[in-house]
């Protein structure tokens, strides 16, 4: 993984000085909300119902057992124990003491870490596939590109300011484990006729008006990927929409100027980038690439299991991936135990995942956009061991893309734009749909549940999708249908009138039965509904 070198390191601890002075200067009375605002913003912390929530940056979602366990401690000393890992691959702490914020950043920076352009109109944390570099079917690793565009993005003079935040994603692989038509520009790395390059998508999102990326081109070479996103976003730049933030994003700028305008400009502007001689040189990309070389795995590993204990096969069947390396695993961590918080890890737990990333991940672990853990580089001949510990500190669920493996934002409980809460709704359905024989019967579903339209839960893109809203101060519930964020994305489709926090329960629970009635062989629910269309789901749930 990329490790900094003195310029990297020397921008961190500045900008750490830099937000220490402000807090002092705001604590102080110096400067008022209104001034702080903007300044704790670029520095990934919010005001939130009851207190300052900080975003900690983790980019393209790959992190270290050291920063693992710095986050864990970070969470213990001040936080309420415990951290929240994020749809953007980011951890969040929500009990943040202003007076705290300073040294929670040079604690980060100790161990290479920031909370930099975790908020604010500008170029946010790049993500990218827990699985990259590990994902027998990736044509290369991702996270170089994504890491270059990490560098490239921070403090961009002219991309600091924009209309509106902006997303991108990076993915190399044709299974989309990232949402990556969801983001502002989604790149999927490609080969073409022997050459490396990305397909670039452009004018997705979600939110208030959700609409999935269309291809913008169909291919752009590796040496100029940056010069391209650079027009790209010129484009945004100069003609996005800033009186109107409801209209700001870059989705609704290619949708008003039609797909085949925005790309006119786009090369048009391109053409013209390509005379200014930014693209980084080919040293660089080799230079971030060399980080990023495979480790150096063992060979002629066992690759059999014991499989005599019923529970640990259950684990391993749902949770652990095939590895590109023979006698490897990948494992998936589910941070959805029943009834608990999506996306929630104690201190402890932090604490275990980066001691078990040490100890048996080769010292690398991810951080999944389903709010997830992975340990990417497991010995076959470990999962056992590390199936136990896990198991001992509560998070060996078995629900990897089930009905319970549910993404929420934190709702109501906690942030100040929410109009519902999207907690005690997931704690009721994991409850619910509790039984492993149910979850394994109705196969991948996945749910996701945003507390209010800015759609943080992704509820535009679940299979099964709710959204908080307010109805003259009572918390009501939207259901949509038909969403995914995977390679076959699209946009749910709202089936009706909303219900009470236990009314959508039991509607979900309508919506499986008639799933599991109708379904043929092979299908999943996503199949399912795509082959029968609302109407038959709509009379389950409302006749």
């Amino acid at each position: 993984m990329y490790r900094y070198d003195s310029y990297d390191q020397s921008i961190v601890d500045a900008r750490v000085e830099e937000f220490r002075d402000q807090t002092q200067r705001r604590l102080a009375g110096q400067l008022t909300e209104d001034q702080f605002k903007p300044l704790r913003l670029m520095n990934g912390l919010y005001l939130q119902l009851h207190a300052y929530m900080l975003r900690v940056a983790i980019p393209y979602g790959t992190l270290s057992g050291r920063q693992m366990r710095k986050l864990g401690e970070i969470a213990a000393k001040y936080d309420r124990g415990y951290g929240h890992f994020t749809t953007r691959q980011n951890l969040q702490y929500n009990w943040i003491k202003l007076a705290d914020a300073p040294d929670i950043l040079a604690e980060l920076a100790t161990v290479e870490m920031h909370a930099i352009q975790t908020s604010g109109n500008c170029i946010r944390n790049i993500s990218s596939d827990q699985y990259a570099g590990v994902s027998a079917d990736e044509v290369a690793d991702p996270r170089p590109w994504a890491e270059l565009l990490r560098q490239w993005s921070t403090f961009h003079p002219e991309f600091t300011y924009l209309p509106r935040k902006f997303k991108i994603a990076v993915i190399a692989s044709e299974d989309d484990r990232s949402a990556m038509r969801l983001h502002d520009i989604g790149l999927k790395l490609v080969s073409r006729d022997g050459r490396t390059g990305a397909e670039v998508y452009a004018g997705g999102g979600m939110g208030r008006t959700p609409m999935v990326a269309p291809l913008i081109r169909d291919f752009v070479p590796e040496d100029e990927i940056v010069s391209y996103l650079e027009a790209c976003l010129r484009v945004y730049n100069r003609y996005g929409r800033r009186d109107n933030k409801y209209k700001a994003r870059i989705k609704i700028l290619v949708h008003e100027l039609g797909v085949e305008e925005y790309k006119r400009q786009v090369e048009e502007e391109f053409a013209h980038m390509r005379t200014l001689g930014l693209n980084p040189p080919t040293e660089e990309l080799d230079r971030i690439r060399a980080y990023f070389a495979g480790p150096a795995y063992e060979t002629g590993l066992e690759d059999s299991i014991d499989r005599s204990d019923p529970a640990f096969a259950l684990w391993v069947d749902r949770q652990v991936a095939a590895h590109k390396q023979p006698g490897y695993a990948i494992v998936n961590i589910s941070l959805k135990p029943r009834g608990g918080i999506p996306g929630d890890a104690s201190a402890e737990q932090i604490a275990l995942v980066a001691e078990l990333a040490e100890q048996y991940s080769l010292d690398e672990l991810r951080v999944t956009h389903a709010q997830n853990l992975v340990l990417p580089h497991v010995k076959m001949a470990d999962l056992h061991a590390i199936w136990q510990k896990l198991d001992e500190a509560g998070l060996a669920e078995a629900n990897l893309d089930l009905i319970t493996d549910i993404i929420a934002c934190p709702g109501l409980d906690y942030c100040s734009l929410a109009n519902a809460r999207s907690i005690p709704l997931a704690q009721k359905l994991s409850e619910r749909f509790a039984a492993a024989d149910r979850q394994k019967e109705l196969g991948e579903l996945k749910v996701k549940i945003s507390g209010c339209i800015n759609a943080c839960g992704h509820h535009h893109a679940g299979h099964i999708g709710v959204l908080g809203v307010d109805r003259k101060g009572v918390e009501n519930f939207q259901l949509s249908l038909g969403g995914s964020g995977a390679e076959d994305a699209s946009v749910g489709q709202i089936t009706g009138p909303g219900f009470s926090e236990d009314g959508v329960v039991d509607a979900i629970e309508k919506v499986t039965n008639l799933y599991l009635e109708q379904r043929e062989e092979g299908e999943r629910f996503l199949d399912t509904y795509r082959r029968l269309g609302m109407k038959p789901f709509k009379e389950a749930i409302y006749g």
